[in-house]
Formats: structure tokens, sequence, C-alpha cells
């Protein structure tokens, strides 16, 4: 184990939990020098713990710095942040030797949003990745506003005029409509719980101001065919992650996948026989062919490119420890794949655009592209007709008084 870590065959708190330790380190998928490094500060650890007659029950975060604030005043010049005892905290916490989270002090800013993630989640029955949205904001809306009035959530005495003040703050610190409505909508639900919850007297949701945006206005952008070929085949493949990449990018241009249901893949939802993919998002479950670009792809990046490792979601990250990637950073692939092919930054929201605008130029109905975007509302698929500038200009007709 760790080559000639000897405080393993020694005494201490800790040395109970070194084989197990390092066993987990290896199955996250941590290089054995990697691994090493991690038991070697546990056992500098170990011995502090001892000499300060603690049991391994009693480490939490205080009793850490103050580790490493010895650490310093033994004058190491290198000495590791919290942020490094993660692993051996979690390890310690999955088996039961540590609290596996600590209680909400009642009435803290913590406890509030606790309430919040649950309402959103039990009450309103909202998906994972939108009820992470909403309390990000939150969080950030309430610190804010607490470190400004002293409050202890943020919470308190909110008026009508500070959400007025904020959301024209919003509109002149975001750059679009769709970014400011969408901070508003975050504003409003926040609102609206805390008037649930008793926080606020009223409901001042329901007193925002509307953000001035006409729906149906705007073209909607697109990247055309040709800048999805260049996106498709803009991979590095002198880069580690190029396979997966390209299997993202594949499931997002080819069969017009959100980014949210790409992170949500799992290996049980490839049926290789049959050809198929199963999606779930948006509380329905939906089964997809598989092309044969997209499933090989795939095939490439699953024995060639995944490392093992435990997940079993599709897609993980590149280095250890190995999880399932978010939403964000498949986002983040379709960036590097435009900042590669020089084009500008488009989320993967527009390569299903892209996708369905290209099969209503070859003639889909927009029934068909609805089922393949899974969308139930022809009203939000409809939009797509606006961009076939082409069948557009035949029903143009001429302003009065000029030539067409």
């Amino acid at each position: 184990m760790g080559g000639t870590v000897s405080w393993t065959q020694g005494e201490g708190p800790l040395v109970r939990f070194a084989g197990g330790f390092w066993q987990e380190l290896l199955g996250q998928g941590r290089t054995p020098g990697a691994a090493r490094h991690h038991l070697v500060l546990m056992g500098q650890l170990n011995r502090w713990l001892a000499g300060e007659g603690l049991e391994a029950g009693q480490l939490t975060s205080a009793v850490a710095g103050r580790f490493l604030d010895s650490r310093r005043s033994a004058g190491l010049r290198q000495v590791p942040s919290l942020a490094t005892l993660a692993p051996l905290f979690g390890y310690l916490r999955g088996q039961r030797v540590l609290p596996l989270e600590q209680p909400a002090v009642p009435g803290s800013g913590d406890e509030l949003l606790a309430r919040y993630r649950r309402h959103l989640a039990g009450d309103r029955g909202l998906a994972a990745t939108t009820v992470g949205r909403y309390e990000r904001f939150a969080r950030r809306f309430l610190a804010g506003r607490a470190s400004r009035t002293g409050g202890e959530t943020g919470a308190e005495d909110l008026t009508a005029g500070e959400v007025c003040g904020y959301l024209l703050g919003a509109a002149s610190r975001l750059g679009t409509v769709d970014s400011v409505k969408r901070e508003a909508a975050d504003l409003r639900a926040l609102l609206r719980f805390l008037f649930l919850d008793g926080m606020a007297e009223v409901d001042l949701g329901a007193a925002m101001p509307p953000v001035a945006g006409w729906r149906g206005s705007r073209l909607p952008a697109a990247p055309g065919k040709p800048e999805v070929e260049l996106l498709l085949g803009a991979c590095d493949r002198t880069a580690r992650g190029w396979r997966r990449d390209r299997a993202i990018l594949a499931l997002l241009g080819r069969l017009g996948l959100r980014c949210g249901e790409v992170a949500g893949l799992q290996l049980a939802d490839v049926d290789w026989r049959a050809g198929e993919i199963v999606v779930r998002a948006k509380r329905r479950q939906d089964r997809l062919p598989l092309p044969a670009e997209v499933g090989e792809a795939l095939a490439d990046y699953l024995t060639a490119g995944r490392p093992a490792c435990r997940c079993r979601h599709v897609f993980v990250t590149v280095n250890a420890p190995f999880r399932a990637l978010e939403p964000c950073s498949v986002t983040a692939v379709v960036y590097r794949a435009c900042d590669r092919a020089g084009l500008a930054r488009a989320g993967g929201h527009r390569l299903r655009h892209a996708l369905a605008t290209e099969m209503l130029r070859r003639g889909g109905d927009l029934t068909e592209i609805a089922q393949v975007l899974r969308q139930s509302d022809l009203g939000t698929t409809s939009g797509y007709a606006k961009v076939d500038r082409a069948a557009l200009r035949t029903v143009a007709r001429a302003w009065p008084g000029t030539a067409r």
C-alpha cells in the first residue's frame, strides 16, 4: 500500500482507516503517486491528532485548520489548503466516522435556502437543474443583501422599491433582454416563496414590473449546416478528452439533445442491440434511434477514451476523481469547439436550433421536428419556421409604393 508509507503500520486514530482510504483513492481513478501524496498528508494529520489527544470522530474543519496552522508555525513553506483534505473528510463521512452533514442553524440563511430547495423540488416539482439554478440565484441575492443590510438571512424587510432597483441594475448590467428576463424569473420565484414561507408580508413577486420584450419579434440565431460540420470536426485530437468531446458534439448536433440530457445520459441508457438511446429530461422519457455517426463516436469514446471508474454516467471528467459532467461543462465543450473552429460562441441549444432548421429546409414539417426535439407544444416549434428566409420571401408582399 503506497510503497513505503510507514505510518500505516504504527499507532494513531487514523491508522485503521489508511487501507480503506488508499483503495478509495485508487477507485476514484487517482494515480498511485497522487494517492500516496494524500496518504502522506493523512499520516501527518494522524501524528498531530495523536499528539493533541483527539480521536478520528473529533476531526472537524476547525480542527483541521488548527493542524494546518501548526504546519505553518513550524516553518514549512508548502502547506496544503483545507480543500486538500476534502477526500479524507469524504471517506470518513462514508465510514460514518464523521457526520454526513452539519445541521443548519434554525433561522440562518442556510436553513432558509434548504426550505426553498424543498419547496422547489417537492411543492413545485421542478427538475434538479432548475432547482439548482433558482437556488444559486437565491444564495447570491440573499448573501449580497445580508452584507449590505446586516440581516441574518438577507430576506428581512425587503421592499418593492428594492426589487425594482435590483431589476433596473440588472437591466444595465446584463447584455440582453433574455438575460434580464431570466434574472427576473429567478427573482420572482424567490419572492413568491418568501411570501408563502411567511418571510414577507406581501407577495412582491406579483408586484414585479414585466421586462419589456415581445415574443416572436426576432429571428432565432442558429449556426448553419457548414458551421455545424466545422464544430463536429473541430475536436483537438492532441487533447486527452477529444473522444469525449466529439461524442458530446455528435449528440448535440445530430440528435438535438439538450446539455442537461447529455450530462444525464447513463451507460444503461444506450441500447446497442436495438440501436437506440433513452433520453430522460423534464419529467419524461423518450427512446431515440442512434444514428451511425453518433453511435461510432460514442463507441470510440467508451472503448478508447473513457476512464475506468465507478460512475455510471456516460460522460465523466477527464481528471480524477472521475465524476459525471455537469450541464455547464457540456456547454463549455461547445464553447471550446467554437473557439477552435473560429466561430462565434454558441451554446448547445444553438445546435438544437440548427438541427430543427435543417430539417425544415429539407421539407420536414413542424410535427416531425417537435417529435425529434421532444417538444409537446407546437407553438414552441413554430418559431423555427421564421429562419427559413427563402420560404418567407415567397409570401412576402412589397411595401406600398415600392418595387419588390
